[in-house]
C-alpha cells in the first residue's frame, strides 16, 4: 500500500494490475475492509475491475469471514459482465462454508454447474 502512495506522489497512474496487486496484498494480510476500499477507489478512478480484481476481493472477504460481502461482490461482478470462473465460485463457496452457510454454498455449486464452469 505504501507503493501506491509512492506511485501517486511520483505522478504514476494506477491501473488494473497495480490495484489487483494491492487488493491481493490486503487479502493476504487479513485486511478485507481495505481490500474493498481499494476496489471502491478503483471504480471511482474509472479503472475497470477485471476477473482477477473481483476474485482477489472475494478471497479477501473469504479470509475475513465476510460471506455476505463475498456474495455482494459476486453479484456486482455478474452485473458488470465480468466472467465468473472456477476461482470466483471456489472463493465464494469457501466464504459461505466458513460462515456456516451450507445451503448457500450448495446453491453456488449448482449455479456453477448450470453456468458450465469447470470444477
Amino acid at each position: 500500500l505504501e507503493l501506491l502512495g509512492q506511485m501517486d506522489a511520483a505522478g504514476v497512474a494506477r491501473n488494473t494490475i497495480t490495484y489487483n496487486a494491492a487488493i491481493s496484498a490486503c487479502g493476504k494480510g487479513g485486511q478485507w475492509k481495505k481490500a474493498l476500499e481499494l476496489l471502491g477507489q478503483m471504480v471511482a478512478a474509472g479503472v475497470a475491475p477485471d476477473n482477477i480484481t473481483y476474485n482477489t476481493a472475494i478471497s479477501a472477504c473469504e479470509k475475513g469471514g465476510q460471506w455476505k460481502k463475498a456474495l455482494e461482490l459476486l453479484g456486482q461482478m455478474d452485473a458488470a459482465g465480468v466472467a465468473l470462473d472456477t476461482i470466483t465460485y471456489s472463493a465464494a463457496i469457501s466464504a459461505c462454508e466458513k460462515g456456516g452457510q451450507w445451503e448457500k454454498a450448495l446453491e453456488l455449486l449448482g449455479q456453477m454447474d448450470a453456468a458450465g464452469v469447470a470444477r
